[in-house]
């Protein structure tokens, strides 16, 4: 309960700064919201509605499966068929029961449809129905992106699995048992879910050498080599308790003196980026250092070079050399450095780690690598 109630009073005192009374969480079917999972436990379809009183109201579909994975954080548990599952009678009720008064402030969620938002306004005439970019959702995804002990511990172990499928997918390239992209993909689903998985944390990209050129080829994987001559490419992850990996291998065969460059060029740049990923360090400055190390060899690298990672397998921080990118590491900062380099001849290498930003520099959680056989 400790964690979760830590990460309730940051969003409260929050609340406080911005005279918000009440604010509403969605998590249904097109919106979305892993923020009520991240306060509560609660995997979804629900809504959480939090008061500047400091009280939440947990508003579950499945109330049985709320009471199991909320049971540990500090909620009010309703159902949502008791609202005939509307969001704006379920927040009328919730108002009323946590006693917000009247002209107070209500902030929904930024991606709200505008019919919808007309609805809210008009069934709570006495209040003051704020919806908007940089409020709520946008405060609580800068909240995600330092991670708190338990939210480590997690990551940790899932990392650790995604070791151990590293290894048993390196094994069975090289022996033979995994010859095609659907052989690496269900791989990876079934033994993911062998050691306590949900599941993956995104669809597995497979790509042999014939579809390797492509970021993230199309579709995700099919019944093509893989591992045979040339460069294979492997991105995958896994969702442990809700929180993700990202990882990205390649296997590298027989290659030409091309390919052994565009090898070569992203094992050096993710070392480079990697000595670079500290405590303190602008992610531009990094994600600057490697557009120049590939610039030099007159290549460029398609997309960034890495993203936040939690119970979304994309959050903060962005790792990028956009000119609007004004994150700075800090300790319990979770991300992906990822560098990656395409050809439509030659195929595609890209070497993809998690890293943990620590007090004393960066912990590389897990293992990925080149591969080559």
């Amino acid at each position: 309960m400790e964690h979760f109630s830590a990460r309730l009073a940051k969003v409260w005192d929050w609340m406080a700064e911005e005279s918000i009374s009440l604010l509403m969480l969605e998590d249904t079917e097109g919106r979305r919201d892993q923020n009520i999972r991240w306060l509560t436990g609660h995997p979804g379809d629900a809504l959480l509605f939090l008061s500047q009183s400091r009280k939440a109201v947990l508003t579950a579909w499945d109330v049985n499966l709320a009471a199991q994975y909320a049971s540990n954080a500090p909620v009010i548990l309703t159902a949502y068929n008791d609202f005939e599952r509307q969001a704006s009678k379920a927040i009328a009720a919730v108002a009323l029961l946590l006693d917000i008064p009247a002209g107070s402030k209500i902030e929904i969620p930024s991606v709200t449809p505008y019919p919808l938002f007309l609805d809210y306004v008009g069934k709570l005439t006495n209040y003051d129905i704020i919806c908007r970019e940089g409020g709520a959702g946008a405060q609580l995804k800068k909240f995600r992106a330092v991670k708190d002990e338990k939210e480590i511990e997690i990551t940790r172990k899932a990392a650790g699995i995604t070791n151990e499928l590293i290894e048993l997918l390196e094994k069975n390239v090289r022996s033979g048992k995994i010859k095609t992209e659907a052989d690496a993909a269900l791989l990876i689903e079934v033994e993911a879910r062998k050691r306590g998985c949900e599941g993956t944390s995104f669809e597995t990209l497979a790509a042999g050498p014939k579809r390797s050129f492509a970021i993230h080829a199309f579709p995700n994987w099919t019944y093509s080599e893989f591992g045979s001559d040339g460069l294979s490419i492997l991105d995958f992850g896994v969702r442990l308790d809700g929180y993700s990996t990202d990882v990205t291998l390649t296997f590298a065969a027989n290659l030409n003196p091309k390919q052994e460059k565009l090898v070569n060029l992203t094992e050096k740049a993710a070392k480079l980026a990697l000595s670079m990923a500290h405590n303190g360090t602008p992610t531009k400055e990094i994600a600057t250092a490697v557009d120049a190390l590939f610039t030099k060899s007159k290549k460029q690298m398609p997309h960034g070079l890495g993203h936040g990672l939690g119970l979304q397998e994309h959050e903060y921080p962005l790792i990028t050399s956009r000119s609007s990118n004004e994150w700075v590491l800090e300790p319990g900062m979770i991300f992906t450095i990822e560098p990656g380099l395409y050809d439509p001849l030659l195929g595609g290498c890209r070497l993809e780690n998690d890293v943990l930003i620590t007090e004393t520099g960066s912990e590389v959680l897990t293992t990925s690598r080149i591969i080559r056989l």
